[in-house]
């Protein structure tokens, strides 16, 4: 064949393959649904609001041509925005910006986003409001967390630092919005989320807590606890050991994450600090051993925390729930719902002592 006709015929190959493949155009919301829940014998109910799609000109418009202004960070994704609808809502936008190299990933946790998040309501998971794929351009939107991430406000970034109650209103909140995703009551299976960690974790203006970032997040395969996987995927200091040592992903992976967290809601530290020498860098390694001890524990107590916000007993209760969360055999931690189950009793402990000790000093 000659050379000509040779290069002619590539390049119109390419062109169909290219179409074929390329899914960043304007489509409803339908066509983002993974290829893998089409097993999925009971579809799940709708959610109370359909998420929108937008165009790049409104995301332009709704951020002031991502003006630096209304920029609210940056993460592994690419840049976030404050921005505001046409409709007047205020929403966080979300702009994908990632290198060549990685094209692929971004295009598979942008879909499996839009699609597990469009099936998904509950008050401790952030709504998507919608997104845009507009020719190669890709957004998520979704609803505007006055307060931002947890790990701002545990690091000093934020504002002033949180008391004990407010803690445990955190804790108590995103351990509701995992269980949930456990429960298989929102997809019809279980859902692993594989990236919890305290920037994936957002706060409104009165502290409520919501779960993002569902980029990594597998569904688990149909009546099965267990998905190998050859890639760990997730966060630095936030691995579950047993995930990381055999690639076997479980709904536990999510509760020894969701212990890291616990652990720095406790401490004010975060998960990794390389700042600290090579002994003291991973918190748990750094705390796990003095979870259980009264006398120790108090050392890891966060000093910025107001003393009067805590009871000493309601501590030791969270200390040893976190502690069992981060076990190294995931068969030997509890479940969220356990989770959630202990939290309430921790909550009613500290503040059933703290009213009996504001009686006592009223008494004096």
């Amino acid at each position: 064949m000659p050379f000509g006709l040779v290069s002619a015929w590539n390049k119109r190959r390419r062109s169909k393959s290219d179409d074929h493949l390329d899914p960043w155009v304007y489509r409803p919301v339908e066509y983002w649904k993974l290829e893998h829940d089409q097993n999925i014998q009971n579809p799940p109910p709708k959610r109370r609001h359909e998420s929108s799609v937008f165009t790049l000109k409104e995301m332009e418009e709704a951020t002031c041509s991502f003006s630096e202004e209304n920029l609210l960070g940056k993460g592994g994704f690419g840049k976030v925005y404050k921005g505001k609808l046409a409709s007047g809502e205020v929403v966080a936008i979300k702009k994908m910006e990632l290198p060549p190299f990685r094209a692929a990933d971004g295009e598979r946790e942008f879909r499996v986003e839009v699609d597990i998040l469009s099936r998904l309501d509950h008050p401790n998971l952030v709504s998507l409001i919608g997104y845009c794929a507009d020719g190669k351009h890709r957004f998520l939107v979704y609803e505007y967390m006055q307060k931002g991430n947890l790990q701002d406000h545990l690091n000093g970034i934020g504002e002033k630092k949180m008391d004990w109650a407010v803690r445990l209103k955190v804790a108590i909140g995103v351990a509701r919005g995992l269980a949930y995703l456990h429960s298989s009551s929102a997809v019809g299976i279980p859902v692993v989320h594989r990236d919890f960690k305290s920037t994936n974790i957002l706060l409104s203006d009165d502290y409520e807590a919501k779960v993002s970032d569902f980029g990594l997040a597998k569904l688990m395969p149909e009546g099965q606890e267990t998905h190998v996987t050859a890639r760990v995927l997730g966060t630095f200091g936030y691995f579950d050991p047993e995930y990381t040592s055999t690639g076997k992903l479980t709904l536990q992976s999510d509760v020894y994450a969701f212990g890291v967290v616990l652990l720095e809601l406790l401490t004010g530290r975060r998960a990794v600090d390389l700042n600290q020498g090579p002994n003291d860098q991973n918190l748990v390694l750094q705390v796990r051993h003095l979870l259980n001890d009264k006398k120790r524990l108090r050392k890891v107590i966060d000093p910025e925390m107001n003393r009067s916000s805590y009871t000493i007993e309601s501590v030791l209760m969270y200390a040893n729930l976190a502690s069992r969360c981060v076990r190294v055999d995931s068969n030997e931690r509890p479940s969220m719902e356990e989770c959630v189950k202990e939290l309430q009793i921790i909550i009613y402990t500290n503040s059933k002592g703290l009213g009996m000790a504001m009686h006592a000093f009223r008494m004096l």
